[in-house]
């Protein structure tokens, strides 16, 4: 008798093969067959008329903290994610000594929008070194596996103190140094190391992070330091401007015909500069046909902010007025909001220079949208408040006004920031079209204010196999981007395929039903802390490590999920 018997789905392996109609067996962890199973299961499942298919893997999340004090890893582990990959853009807890803690704490808070009254509470410190992190990560069970990355803004705080802080060249002394401190993370059980070239990535108090102007030498040393444990990747996010696209580029090539680390880069196709991303996607073909291990991480659909009431930001929180009832909960703000009086006084005042939200000079309202149940994550630009405006004869700031203030302060405004430049999801499904590109930047774990985009997985599967209007993708096709192609690229070997031998991470769903609940504000974090949730429709079971973890979108309680160690 087997463990687990998945009976009479169309399992959809992982492989990017047709789907074929077939059981699935688990026993002791493992899958054991596929095809027409005789055995009986001490637990089965009717996947009768549902996909069966591999556990999804996440290479880009931010679970650094929550793995440390929660066992359920949500909301990835609602979207049918088993494995998810951590410690990305070069922030993280480890190495670190006693005295750089709130350094770090503060430069997570800033880059990831994890307020730090959360981390100082839900961070117990029970390591200095990052194998001891591991250690403390490798005590506690939970719903999913994770696996670790090596943040290089902690490498250099861990090293060169202040001066890693006010961005000081690193010397031959400082990179050995990191070099060392990579391979033995590495050699311990860490998949690589990430790194951060972005602007954009401050603490709270506009200081840059550690790692953005780290030179070449710098960079060679990390990437060194994987070679010296034998395996591992680099991870980074770039602005891609220094000069310019083709320059910068062309210093990660030459780090990766060094060293041969693969390399995995953030690849958004921003508003701006709307070429640079057509630039980078054909270099990462060019180095991939040659040989070269280079690959970019793509978002499947915009990434875009919510401003609400509930969330952190809303494009009146600048006003004097606003501030003055800020702390009321949200549906008291709501109805005092909507008194003629204080609405008259908000909507006449500066809502950008008493602004803390950087972003606010970015945001324009022919680029934001109502956000409704269901999320439509690819409004047309008629949709947009501006149109709305418009065609009401109205002030873009009247419509985004009484639309924050209607159900008591529960809607949000959905602001892309990237991958909507031309009010389609064009750039997404452009990248899809590149094998050599992966689908992913969920940042699950992060930004728990403003953004919600742990959903990724769900919505490959509902919209780019199902509902686009650019291109619909074979399901197949899509199953292997979230499965065996990003095992491959984080150096996972034990799983994202189903067959015989391999780790039983599976997942089953209803495609037709598959569907995206708009996101709500929930207090469950340490220290009273808010996070944006989003669940999911369509979900049937989640397996991992052969344990059911998620029937019908509800937990089991089962805990199967742990630290993968690579190498081990």
């Amino acid at each position: 008798m087997a463990d687990l018997v998945i009976r009479g789905g169309m399992v959809v392996d992982g492989t990017g093969a047709a789907p074929i109609e077939a059981d699935v067996a688990i026993e002791s962890g493992r899958i054991t067959e596929v095809g027409r199973v005789a055995a009986r299961g001490k637990d089965e499942i009717d996947a009768s008329g549902r996909i069966v298919s591999p556990g999804f893997i996440d290479i880009h999340t931010h679970y650094d903290g929550q793995a440390v004090w929660d066992s359920h890893l949500a909301p990835s582990a609602w979207h049918g994610v088993t494995t998810a990959v951590m410690g990305n853009c070069g922030v993280g807890f480890a190495p670190c000594r006693a005295a750089d803690r709130d350094k770090l704490i503060e430069l997570m808070e800033g880059v990831e929008d994890i307020p730090g009254p959360i981390l100082h509470e839900g961070l117990d410190w029970r390591w200095e070194t990052f194998p001891e992190y591991l250690d403390a990560l490798d005590a506690k069970a939970r719903d999913i596996d994770i696996c670790a990355l090596v943040p290089h803004a902690a490498l250099r705080v861990h090293v060169m103190g202040q001066r890693g802080l006010e961005l000081e060249n690193a010397n031959q002394a400082d990179i050995a140094a990191m070099r060392a401190l990579v391979a033995e993370a590495v050699r311990a059980g860490a998949f690589g190391v990430s790194t951060s070239r972005t602007i954009s990535h401050k603490t709270l108090k506009g200081d840059p992070t550690p790692t953005l102007r780290a030179q070449e030498e710098e960079l060679l040393g990390l990437a060194e330091g994987l070679r010296d444990a034998g395996h591992g990747l680099l991870e980074m996010v770039s602005d891609w401007n220094t000069p310019d696209p083709a320059t910068e580029f062309a210093i990660v090539r030459r780090v990766v015909e060094a060293t041969g680390a693969p390399v995995l880069f953030s690849l958004t196709a921003r508003h701006d500069r709307t070429e640079a991303w057509k630039q980078l996607l054909a270099m990462s073909d060019a180095a991939a046909a040659q040989g070269l291990p280079i690959r970019p991480v793509f978002p499947p659909r915009p990434i875009g902010i919510l401003l609400g009431l509930q969330g952190s930001q809303n494009p009146f929180a600048g006003c004097a007025s606003y501030k003055e009832i800020a702390h009321l909960p949200a549906p008291q703000r709501a109805a005092a909001m909507r008194d003629p009086a204080c609405r008259a006084r908000i909507l006449s005042e500066d809502r950008i220079t008493g602004s803390t939200f950087p972003l606010i000079t970015r945001l324009s309202f022919d680029r934001m949208f109502p956000f409704g149940d269901p999320p439509d994550y690819a409004p047309p630009k008629e949709a947009s408040i501006a149109a709305i405006a418009a065609r009401e004869g109205r002030s873009a700031e009247e419509v985004a006004y009484d639309i924050l203030t209607a159900h008591d302060g529960a809607d949000f405004i959905f602001a892309p920031l990237t991958n909507f430049h031309d009010y389609t999801l064009s750039a997404s499904a452009e990248c899809l079209r590149h094998p050599n590109a992966i689908a992913g930047l969920s940042d699950g774990g992060a930004h728990v204010g403003f953004i919600s985009d742990g959903s990724f997985p769900t919505f490959l599967l509902s919209y780019w196999a199902r509902d686009a209007k650019e291109q619909v993708f074979a399901l197949p096709e899509i199953i292997r981007r979230l499965t065996s192609d990003t095992a491959r690229a984080a150096g996972l070997t034990d799983r994202g395929v189903l067959k015989p031998g391999m780790k039983a991470d599976v997942n089953v769903f209803d495609l037709k039903a598959l569907s995206l609940e708009p996101p709500r504000m929930v207090n469950d974090l340490p220290a009273g802390g808010r996070r944006l949730l989003q669940k999911a429709r369509g979900y049937v079971a989640t397996v991992v490590s052969g344990a059911v973890t998620y029937r019908d979108g509800e937990a089991t309680g089962a805990l199967p999920g742990r630290l993968v160690r690579a190498g081990r």
